[in-house]
C-alpha cells in the first residue's frame, strides 16, 4: 500500500513538473526532482525513465552528480522569480507579505545562483 501511495504521488509530481515545462509560474525542476525521489522508492521502471528521457534526464544527473543547476534554467529561474514578485507588489495589498515574499524569493534566486552550472 505504501509503495502505491509513493507511487502515485510521483506520478503527481512528474505531472506537475511537465506542467511546469508550459506554464512559466509553475517550477519544473522542484517537482521533477520530488517525481525522481518518489520513483526510486516505489518504481525502478518511472525512475529509470526518468533519468534516461532525453530532456529531463540531463538535469537529474547534473543534479545528482554535481549538484548543478545549467546556466539558461538559473536565467529563467531568476526571470520568473523577479516577475512573479513584481506581479504580487502590483496586486497584493499587504505589504507585510510582499516584504516576507521579497525575502523569500532573494533566499531562493541566491541559491538557485550559487549552484554550480555545468
Amino acid at each position: 500500500m505504501k509503495r502505491l501511495v509513493t507511487l502515485i504521488f510521483a506520478y503527481i509530481a512528474l505531472g506537475l513538473a511537465i506542467i511546469g515545462v508550459f506554464l512559466p509560474l509553475l517550477p519544473t525542476v522542484p517537482f521533477l526532482l520530488l517525481a525522481a525521489w518518489l520513483a526510486a522508492r516505489s518504481s525502478q521502471r518511472l525512475h529509470q525513465w526518468l533519468y534516461s528521457h532525453r530532456y529531463f534526464g540531463k538535469q537529474l544527473t547534473n543534479w545528482e552528480k554535481h549538484g548543478a543547476i545549467s546556466r539558461q534554467s538559473k536565467i529563467t529561474a531568476v526571470i520568473m522569480l523577479t516577475l512573479s514578485w513584481a506581479l504580487i507588489f502590483i496586486l497584493y495589498a499587504n505589504m507585510m507579505v510582499v516584504l516576507g515574499l521579497l525575502l523569500l524569493f532573494i533566499l531562493v534566486a541566491s541559491f538557485i545562483v550559487s549552484r554550480p552550472e555545468v
